[in-house]
């Protein structure tokens, strides 16, 4: 029996395939992201939901759902969810209501995704707007990291009042540098001291109210020549040891153009999901690729379960409970029960 499902995948389109099954039920699957064109109506996304829990029930369905220009489901009811940034300029006039502001957004968009069957959306974004980056940009809620911590933690105060746990990104910050990790491997040339006393601050000071943290592709030489997601500096010393961090480590997607490119040269995706499980990560993320067939997904699980069996990867049983943990613990409100909840109208009203 296998005691850690660490991979998140993907699947192509919006209902699961033979080969979608086949993967799902592979004992080291934990977890399936979901994208846009796995959307085409609440109905077909909440009867593909509730086909993968009545496969798995304990897989985690996650999804990139922040607001803004990052949010995958925008029609057929769902609010459209204006960027983090949007509640920073709200805090410059009126701090107070911006949280407010923030909650209820946090609310709106967790009550609605798990009204069809979503388990968890990977934000809040962390980042600081410096101004910078392209990748991040609005997505960012501010410059200032108490600013940062605030609002993000109203916003995991929604969350939570509609039951989902939720994951701040990118640590230690990605919004010092202008490279997209998606396409280049971003260089931060920092030090560690200017790095925790800024950038790294909301994971310091959230450290007891996050539920998961996902680090980003991004190196920072003074520290550690690996990216972030791959750096036991970073993971098990900073995140874990200094800051006391005890919930779930995603790595970003492994596809990404900052994961692949370590030790010297381009390793292959178990490799790489192997580095970033040594390296403190409790989950590796796989993205986008069953659109190609989905042979790098059963690359991945084959060799990541090849790795256990030649001992060269050790099952987790501790990463399994923090992967379990991220699963709601209460029933959600079905959609129609939601659209007439005095709560989820209320937080629509608040929403900036």
């Amino acid at each position: 029996m296998t005691l850690h499902a660490p991979v998140v995948l993907d699947i192509a389109g919006t209902a699961l395939s033979a080969a979608d099954r086949k993967r799902l039920k592979h004992p080291l699957t934990g977890g399936l992201i979901l994208f846009a064109r796995h959307f085409e109506n609440r109905r077909q996304l909440t009867e593909l939901c509730a086909s993968i829990k009545k496969l798995r029930p304990d897989l985690l369905i996650c999804v990139d759902h922040e607001g803004g220009r990052v949010q995958r489901f925008r029609s057929d009811g769902f609010t459209a969810l204006p960027a983090m940034r949007v509640l920073g300029e709200q805090w410059q006039r009126d701090p107070l209501g911006a949280t407010d502001a923030a909650t209820a957004l946090g609310y709106v968009l967790a009550a609605e995704l798990r009204a069809c069957g979503v388990d968890l959306s990977f934000a809040p974004v962390l980042d600081l707007d410096h101004g910078e980056s392209t990748v991040i940009g609005e997505r960012a809620f501010h410059r200032d990291p108490r600013v940062v911590a605030l609002l993000a933690k109203s916003v995991m105060h929604g969350l939570l009042r509609a039951g989902m746990a939720n994951c701040g990104k990118h640590f230690p910050g990605h919004g010092h540098v202008r490279a997209d990790s998606h396409t280049e491997v971003p260089v931060d040339r920092r030090s560690l001291k200017a790095i925790l006393a800024d950038d790294a601050r909301p994971y310091e000071w959230l450290s007891t109210s996050l539920t998961a943290v996902m680090p980003a592709h991004v190196v920072y030489p003074k520290v550690d020549g690996h990216p972030a997601g791959f750096s036991e500096r970073w993971l098990k010393e900073i995140l874990r040891g200094q800051f006391g961090f005890t919930g779930a480590v995603f790595s970003d997607d492994l596809s990404m153009e900052g994961a692949r490119h370590l030790e010297g040269g381009t390793l292959s995706y178990a490799e790489a999901a192997t580095l970033a499980l040594h390296a403190g990560c409790d989950l590796v993320l796989l993205c986008n690729q069953t659109l190609a067939g989905g042979a790098a997904v059963d690359e991945l699980l084959g060799g990541l379960q090849q790795a256990a069996a030649e001992g060269r990867w050790q099952p987790d049983p501790d990463s399994e409970q923090r992967r379990l943990a991220l699963l709601p613990q209460t029933a959600p409100l079905a959609w129609d029960e939601l659209m007439h909840d005095p709560g989820y109208q209320h937080a629509l009203e608040r929403l900036p």
